[in-house]
């Protein structure tokens, strides 16, 4: 950690200023668009000088829908979601965000206040240690000790926030940090020796990846987040395009190439595709650009592509080789890899016209299904479908997590970067709602789909009551089968149908919920009038929340059991 509180180092004559105007002077240099947050007696300071900062403020009915907010505001922009909460309970409510951020590379920059400097570490009344409880999942943190130093703090925070492998940053602010003036401050010049992130990629290993593309007769590419987070989809599409090359996205990765490409075999992993799946077991070269190889591509590592020679390109070194053994590493920016990559001049152009039939074969063959023939009762998937017809694949769509979440990736049609909105790494019930309030303050004018199951949504439905408070237009379409659904799927699969505690014996009138929030609220419940219902749903000018009661017994397929390899899929018809 860099010592800024060296007396020697040179100081820049200001006007006396307190450390919360500093703050907001700090954050007005980052062009922070929007602030997230939830005030309380550590963070006061600070919140008497946001009353007269023109930063809008958003304030939430819950820290952890703020940092999820900001989180969806992150993953559809790109830029760091900047969020406000206060000491002990408060700061403490965001570390599941923390976590989920750190685990699908978000950038978000985290104030969190603290007691007066004198308290710490005495159990002073609403104190946590936030340093060593965000330690494991943050890239860094900070906490600030000399008022001096907060510009320098903030500017280094989004700075590492932002860059390399992208990430949340805490800066821990301690009361009197923010009341204490000061006419002096530290220079606020980034200088960090040892945080230097390697953009430009190896150009030996880039020509042995060309060399070993001329030899190969079964390529496929594996698009992960990291070419969303590099805005390299023109890229990945230009070079899969130039060579023929499939492609099988994670579920982060979907959206970095179009779904309605015949090169696009799907998702692949635990309830991929069947093409994506056979293809990952039969390929000769895999190209992974950006994938992390989380056990839900990968269940069993050593069973993993075993034929392909593995090329792996990730900005962050520390992945390549961490799960699947690697023979080409390149640690690059996807977007800079790409662009020297379409560059190059392949020495001999691949035959692949027996891969590419095989593969469209397989995706003809055996794309996702359900069982269209009980009338009686709303298929989730079809609900899925719909809304991909109505909103003709150009919304951003926010899941929760569970079956309702896979049958959005199996169904919904995405078509561009940053559309989709899920928490994939951690796994985070409760996401989806909040983070499609952030996505739709980033995006006003964008239709903002938040699909949720009903467990989730009851996590952080209160945050329906500032909808109207900032015109948050979200259509929320709750995938209601009363129970958690993924939980209920394992137990009847793996646990001999003994459902416990996984069905709910009762639940909210959500449509009553969502109107004593000022919001609308509709009940769907007629598989013949589904399609009528639910376009006049959307077309609803405002928010609104559509409660869609489907089947209780849909199972997520093709499924992977856990710990098999790939090609041993269920439920493939």
């Amino acid at each position: 950690m860099i010592d800024t509180t060296k007396t020697n180092e040179k100081a820049t004559k200001k006007q006396n200023k307190s450390g919360a105007e500093l703050l907001i002077d700090a954050l007005k240099k980052q062009q922070v668009e929007m602030i997230f947050g939830y005030p309380g007696g550590a963070v006061l300071p600070l919140y008497d000088a946001f009353y007269d900062c023109d930063i809008p403020h958003i304030l939430t009915r819950h820290e952890q829908g703020a940092i999820h907010a900001a989180e969806g505001y992150a993953r559809v922009t790109g830029k760091p979601g900047v969020v406000v909460v206060t000491s002990g309970p408060g700061a403490t409510n965001v570390l599941t965000g923390i976590a989920d951020a750190m685990s699908d590379s978000i950038p978000l920059v985290i104030f969190t206040g603290q007691v007066h400097t004198p308290g710490i570490g005495k159990d002073a009344f609403q104190e946590a240690d936030m340093i060593g409880l965000t330690i494991p999942i943050t890239k860094y943190n900070y906490q600030v000790r000399d008022v001096r130093d907060l510009p320098k703090i903030v500017n280094e925070a989004f700075h590492i926030a932002s860059t390399g492998r992208k990430g949340p940053v805490v800066v821990d602010i301690p009361k009197d940090m923010g009341i204490i003036q000061t006419d002096t401050v530290r220079p606020d010049t980034i200088d960090l020796p040892g945080y230097q992130p390697t953009y430009s990629p190896n150009p030996l290993q880039l020509e042995k990846l060309m060399n070993s593309l001329s030899a190969a007769s079964k390529p496929l590419i594996l698009a992960g987040a990291g070419v969303n987070h590099s805005r390299a989809t023109a890229e990945l599409l230009e070079f899969a395009e130039r060579y023929q090359i499939p492609i099988v996205n994670t579920l982060l990765g979907l959206g970095s190439f179009p779904q309605s490409h015949d090169l696009f075999l799907g998702m692949g992993g635990m309830h991929g595709s069947y093409a994506a799946n056979m293809a990952l077991t039969d390929c000769d070269l895999l190209i992974n650009f950006g994938s992390r190889f989380d056990d839900r591509l990968a269940s069993a590592p050593k069973e993993f592509a075993t034929k392909a020679t593995i090329a792996h390109i990730d900005i962050d070194p520390a992945e390549i080789g961490k799960i699947i053994e690697t023979q080409i590493p390149i640690v690059a920016d996807i977007n800079e890899t790409l662009t020297q990559l379409l560059q190059m001049e392949l020495p001999v152009y691949p035959d692949t016209s027996h891969w590419y039939k095989l593969n469209m074969t397989r995706k003809n063959r055996h794309p996702f299904n359900f069982d269209k023939t009980k009338k009686a009762e709303i298929k989730p998937q079809r609900v899925i479908e719909l809304i991909g017809e109505i909103t003709q694949g150009e919304a951003l769509v926010s899941t929760d997590v569970g079956q309702h979440q896979m049958w959005t990736a199996q169904f919904y049609p995405f078509q561009f970067d940053h559309q989709i909105i899920t928490s994939g790494g951690l796994g985070t019930m409760g996401f989806g709602f909040p983070a499609a309030v952030g996505a739709q303050l980033a995006f006003p004018d964008k239709t903002v789909v938040a699909i949720v199951g009903d467990g989730g949504f009851q996590m952080t439905n209160q945050e329906l009551a500032i909808l109207n408070d900032y015109q948050i237009n979200v259509k929320t379409v709750i995938i209601n089968n009363g129970s958690l659904g993924m939980v209920r799927q394992w137990q009847e699969k793996f646990h001999g149908e003994r459902y416990s505690h996984s069905i709910f014996t009762s639940q909210p009138d959500f449509v009553k919920l969502s109107e004593a929030y000022g919001v609308k609220g509709v009940r769907l419940t007629n598989p013949e009038t589904l399609e009528k219902d639910l376009r006049k749903a959307f077309a609803h000018p405002g928010p609104i929340v559509i409660d869609v009661h489907v089947s209780k017994d849909e199972l997520v397929l093709p499924m992977v059991p856990s710990g098999k390899p790939n090609h041993q899929m269920e439920g493939v018809e």
